[in-house]
């Protein structure tokens, strides 16, 4: 369920500044939204794993607060991760 070294990598140089920036929030935003689709997807078929279930919840808050400090310190970067990623916000 953990991503690939590969597909960090590639949301990494996707959405970081540098090859190795790992700290901005919109790396950190992309990372959290990417484990969140594949924990969905894991949900649907398999209805009754309430760990997982109880770790998606985790992700979805981290990457609320992530959002959150996004938008009180740079607005036009916060609108253009929350667009870019197809959030609703």
């Amino acid at each position: 369920m953990a991503l690939s070294k590969a597909q960090k990598e590639q949301i990494v140089t996707e959405y970081g500044f540098a090859n190795n920036d790992t700290g901005s929030p919109e790396v950190q935003i992309a990372i959290l939204t990417q484990r969140i689709t594949e924990l969905t997807d894991h949900l649907r078929t398999h209805k009754k794993d309430e760990s997982s279930r109880r770790g998606l919840l985790k992700l979805v808050g981290q990457r609320r607060r992530h959002l959150a400090y996004l938008q009180k310190k740079d607005v036009a970067r916060y609108r253009t991760i929350v667009e870019r990623l197809g959030l609703r916000r």
